[in-house]
């Protein structure tokens, strides 16, 4: 075995070989992109409501895209506890596996209804594939953080928590432009009956891509990649008890931090799927009335995806950047800050509704910086520094759970309220935002401790 851990520098940072780095990257670099392309399966929804028109109202999209968020809410119970058990790269073949098949099938339930005349009811139809979806989906995140919560030590997860925002902004751009691109390539072939079904069909290929790539070549600990295993200094640290499925739940469950941190949570997956996918709806319908602000709105709308991914990126770097050099690798304040970026941000939504295209797309823009620098930091992060490695899947597991309940909520709730009142729609958020800045005080300090002195 070759090392992977050669020492600690004077900040007590891991000194890794080049060659180990390497490899790391070779190995989470595809199964990023296998969760990249998750996002692009999961988000395609939204860019189909947009095309299909009528055919999926605003609250047929909410109750479609709540049954998938609360189904991916609840599957943390059982899908956190089986990646903790078999791992994190069977998980990801399961998710992406998964998502591709049922991908292919609401593609293809669409296309019976647009071109074959199938006499199905779209919400009922994609309600139950877009649940199915959500169920495989959900395996994505949990395996992403188990498995680097092996290779990577607890004093450079910060910057992990960085590349985590990243690979969720590019799942973001692929979702939004090129779903987008697909639509606007299917309606200049064939204008008078598009091929909307390939907004499904797509993603589902690319995951099958990757997913024959991770059989090949995805391994859960350095030590099968031919480098030892090391002491990764988190939760898990000096403790090499076997496997106790009751009693990593009991760790998970009765962890102040962990709580917490889903709470908060909870609270970024009203506020970042509150603000993502509604954004380009409400832009969509203003072009309608725009007049000269016609081009403005098609700006936002037509590079939504590229905006997002640009946010996540610089939001997720800075969150990653700030927690390991300002705050001594502790998350809660990092995420305390850009909660009340967010806040003040949503406030201001509410001066910007109407004929400020510019403005309320600033705004938003910075919202999504910071809800995603947020998210990436604690359960791409936290979860790996206070789960550990035995429990990381059950850890983010609750966590992302709880991220997709609150997406849940929010989905029934805004399908309804913006198609009675727009103005409600930044109102609606603004608690949350408050909450969540509530509950980063009250873990503010909290930092990982093994059962034994790590460095």
């Amino acid at each position: 075995m070759k090392p992977s851990l050669l020492s600690f520098d004077s900040n007590g940072k891991p000194v890794h070989s080049n060659e180990y780095k390497r490899q790391r990257i070779f190995n989470w670099l595809p199964l990023g992109l296998t969760y990249a392309f998750l996002y692009m399966a999961r988000y395609n929804l939204t860019v189909s409501k947009n095309a299909l028109g009528s055919l999926m109202s605003k609250e047929d999209f909410g109750i479609i895209f709540a049954a998938g968020t609360i189904t991916y809410a609840f599957s943390f119970l059982i899908n956190g506890p089986l990646t903790d058990k078999f791992g994190g790269r069977r998980s990801i073949l399961l998710g992406a596996g998964g998502a591709a098949v049922m991908n292919l099938f609401m593609g293809l339930f669409l296309y019976g209804i647009l071109s074959l005349g199938w006499n199905l009811n779209l919400t009922v139809a994609f309600s139950i594939l877009y649940a199915l979806n959500m169920y495989f989906q959900s395996f994505g995140a949990v395996a992403i953080v188990k498995v680097n919560s092996s290779w990577f030590h607890v004093k450079e997860r910060g910057i992990f928590g960085g590349i985590f925002g990243i690979l969720i902004s590019l799942g973001l751009y692929f979702a939004f432009d090129w779903s987008q691109y697909i639509v606007n390539f299917v309606e200049k072939i064939d204008p008078a009956n598009p091929s909307y079904w390939f907004v499904f069909w797509v993603p589902a290929a690319i995951l099958i891509f990757w997913f024959i790539y991770d059989i090949l070549k995805l391994r859960d600990y350095p030590s099968q990649a031919g480098y030892e295993d090391f002491d990764t200094g988190d939760a898990s640290s000096g403790d090499e008890s076997a496997f106790s499925l009751k009693e990593v739940i009991k760790k998970i469950f009765t962890n102040k931090v962990i709580i917490f941190v889903g709470l908060i949570e909870f609270c970024t997956g009203v506020l970042r799927n509150g603000v993502m996918h509604w954004f380009p709806i409400y832009a969509k319908e203003q072009l309608v009335t725009a007049g000269e602000m016609v081009s403005s709105w098609n700006f936002w709308l037509n590079n939504w995806g590229l905006l997002l991914m640009v946010a996540g990126a610089s939001g997720g770097m800075l969150a990653g950047w700030m927690s390991d050099k300002f705050f001594g690798s502790r998350r809660a304040p990092v995420a305390g800050i850009l909660y009340t970026t967010l806040l003040l941000a949503t406030i201001g939504m509410i001066f910007t509704m109407h004929n400020n295209p510019w403005g309320l797309g600033i705004l938003v823009f910075i919202i999504s910086i910071a809800v995603i620098g947020t998210h990436g930091m604690l359960s791409g992060t936290a979860t790996m520094d206070f789960g550990g490695r035995k429990s990381a899947g059950t850890a983010v597991g609750l966590i992302d759970g709880l991220v997709y309940l609150g997406t849940g909520v929010q989905s029934l709730s805004l399908g309804f309220i913006t198609s009675w009142n727009w103005n409600y729609w930044p109102i609606f958020l603004i608690p949350f935002a408050l909450l969540g800045i509530y509950f980063t005080k009250t873990i503010w300090n909290a930092f990982p401790k093994g059962k034994k002195a790590v460095h």
